[in-house]
């Protein structure tokens, strides 16, 4: 995937795995579930979902809106290969940065703002397209101070690793507070419902947070590193995490917090 929804900098072409991202796509879904529950269109005419991924989550929205002309977008190939085919959606290759929402009743935006540094100018932009009584959605997680982020990032610039990937990795300035986008919205123009869930997820197997960051945050360091060292890192990561989800009979218990914000132009 390119820098849009993938590399924390620009010089980091992070490569996307379609395969470990799906290893949890019921977890990974509930939150785009309860985000376009939230969005009250009744008869749109164009819905997008950018940053669409595999596209399975996008197939829904065809579902709900029949008679719209739904789009997905996304810049990964690889992410794009896994669509469905004949499911309502016309699915192509593109990037939050050149997404125009002009003459879009519905933007929706699941898990992907937090890759574009410029996100909060994007916002504004689509804000400024978006026609009397359109909608725009989207949810990032705010997961990155927790344990899962913190050591890897902490890890990243240890002494052993700092040389490599010094810049890789960002932090909670990736996303903003709830009251930040709500100000964000509001001060576009739009009426706002913004808040924040914290999701406990039970998460199975071996070394399970680790398999679920492989799918998301520890892609940019394992696009940066030599297969070698990307193995010698993410083993010294999983001892990390091990001791900071341990593993219970029933599961591992991986609290993940995400910010969603529903807004739409009177």
């Amino acid at each position: 995937m390119s820098r849009c929804f993938g590399a924390e900098e620009e010089h980091v072409a992070v490569q996307w795995d379609a395969q470990q991202y799906t290893r949890f796509s019921g977890d990974r879904g509930r939150p785009f579930h309860d985000l376009v529950a939230r969005v009250g269109a009744t008869d749109p005419g164009v819905v997008v979902d950018v940053g669409c991924g595999t596209g399975e989550l996008t197939a829904t929205l065809a579902r709900r809106w029949p008679g719209a002309r739904v789009r997905g977008i996304d810049p990964s190939a690889q992410m794009l290969g896994r669509a469905p085919a004949g499911a309502g959606v016309d699915f192509s290759p593109g990037t939050a940065e050149g997404f125009d929402a002009t003459g879009v009743d519905v933007v929706v935006s699941n898990a992907a703002l937090q890759w574009v540094p410029e996100h909060r100018e994007l916002l504004r932009r689509w804000a400024g397209q978006l026609p009397a009584g359109g909608w725009l959605a989207f949810q990032v997680p705010s997961n990155f101070g927790a344990p899962s982020h913190r050591l890897m990032r902490e890890l990243a610039a240890s002494a052993a690793w700092r040389g490599r990937l010094a810049g890789v990795l960002r932090g909670e300035e990736s996303v903003d507070t709830p009251a930040g986008y709500l100000d964000l919205l509001a001060g576009a123009g739009l009426v706002a419902d913004v808040w924040r869930t914290e999701y406990l997820h039970v998460l199975p197997g071996e070394d399970a947070v680790l398999q679920w960051v492989r799918g998301t945050g520890l892609r940019p360091v394992l696009s940066a590193l030599p297969a070698a060292e990307a193995e010698e890192f993410t083993a010294q990561y999983a001892a990390l995490l091990r001791e900071a989800y341990p593993a219970r009979p029933h599961g591992t218990p991986f609290p993940f917090l995400r910010t969603f914000a529903v807004a739409h132009r009177p």
